[in-house]
């Protein structure tokens, strides 16, 4: 059993997003195999999806999300003690992605590092795991990156959705340095089982999946019970946290649960990507919880420029929930609490990734997306 535990230490001293340029449209999938783009649209609630490049895997994507998150920052990348990367995707099946991306971030050869795997939570399992380094003493900062270059077979129902991003954060230790924070970790809880709902064998170029099966007892009753299990460990509820984020597979399925719930789309909407850029797999919900914490920060920076502002509200202070998903299957849950010095910020933000991109057709994405 997972025993209740308030982190004291841990804290986001930096963290980075990365969204490719190109886009496919649903439509274009659609049309390509002679479904109605309209009935995709609405059934998914995605629109288009975001495609890795030829000279994009998950190693570039990590670095272009860790070099922002190292910007953010300010600190020695020396001091990184530990380097985790969770996807499905990794460029070598026996070769670390995490040694090579420490290389280049010149962290040095003094850190604890691992590629991990759990579908689309295995970049939330790395948040946990150098937390509890950071809480033990062991390690003062480490980084941990979400990512996926998701695959899918054509004519799969994946296709219209499996997308490329990655996200990346920098926790360290706020007893050591807190004049760094951003947000604190206050707790975290896991909920598995084994549920067959998506997979892929050695050898095999395409993941499969269960269909429906998927949705329940898949996604459905893990995330419903690590929420419910989360509120009863911590005696929260939904109206405690301002912001929320889900693993977003598709727009259905987050909005589905978090009405049930009862949370609004005000605490849900600044982390919810997925009709913009597809599903990212494991960098899912972690690019939900940058991109939440940049609304944070463009609300802190509206109320500093407002020369009618009192003072006192620029303090802006949220928590924040996120549910993590990952297939075969488990849920991670987070809180984390912003601090008064999470400042508006002048490095690459998500919203320029959502504005600035170039949509391409099916045969040009064939053509990117087989080239890896």
């Amino acid at each position: 059993m997972i025993n209740k535990k308030k982190f004291e230490s841990v804290h986001i001293v930096g963290f980075g997003g990365y969204i490719p340029y190109w886009r496919l449209g649903v439509d274009q999938v659609g049309s390509n195999w002679g479904i109605e783009s309209k009935r995709i649209k609405t059934g998914l609630g995605v629109t288009q999806k975001a495609v890795a490049n030829q000279d994009e895997d998950a190693l570039t994507m990590a670095v272009e999300a860790s070099v922002t998150a190292l910007e953010r920052s300010g600190i020695d990348p020396k001091k990184i003690g530990a380097v985790f990367i969770g996807s499905e995707s990794h460029p070598y099946a026996v070769k670390p992605t995490g040694t090579i991306l420490a290389d280049i971030l010149q962290i040095g050869p003094d850190y604890f590092c691992a590629d991990l795997q759990f579908a689309c939570k295995a970049g939330t399992a790395g948040l946990q795991i150098v937390a509890s380094f950071i809480e033990a003493g062991i390690i003062d900062y480490g980084l941990v990156v979400a990512v996926d270059k998701a695959q899918s077979k054509p004519g799969d129902a994946l296709e219209y959705t499996a997308a490329a991003g990655a996200a990346a954060f920098i926790l360290g230790n706020k007893q050591k340095d807190s004049k760094d924070s951003i947000a604190n970790l206050e707790y975290t809880y896991s909920y598995a089982s084994d549920t067959p709902d998506f997979w892929r064998r050695p050898r095999e170029k395409f993941p499969s999946h269960g269909g429906r099966f998927t949705g329940e007892p898949g996604y459905f009753s893990h995330v419903e019970q690590c929420l419910q299990n989360f509120f009863q460990q911590t005696n929260t509820k939904p109206q405690n946290f301002d912001h929320v984020i889900f693993h977003m597979p598709n727009s259905k399925f987050p909005l589905k649960v978090a009405k049930k719930f009862g949370f609004s789309s005000e605490q849900i909407n600044p982390g919810l990507l997925v009709p913009h850029i597809g599903n990212p797999y494991a960098a899912s919900s972690p690019l939900g919880l940058v991109s939440t914490l940049e609304h944070i920060q463009e609300q802190i920076h509206t109320q500093e420029s407002s020369p009618t502002q009192n003072q006192n509200t620029k303090n802006i202070l949220k928590d924040i929930l996120v549910i993590s998903y990952g297939s075969g299957a488990g849920s991670d849950a987070f809180w984390f609490k912003t601090t008064n010095k999470l400042a508006p910020i002048k490095h690459k933000k998500i919203a320029g990734y959502l504005k600035n991109y170039k949509t391409i057709d099916y045969l040009e994405y064939l053509k990117k997306w087989e080239a890896i």
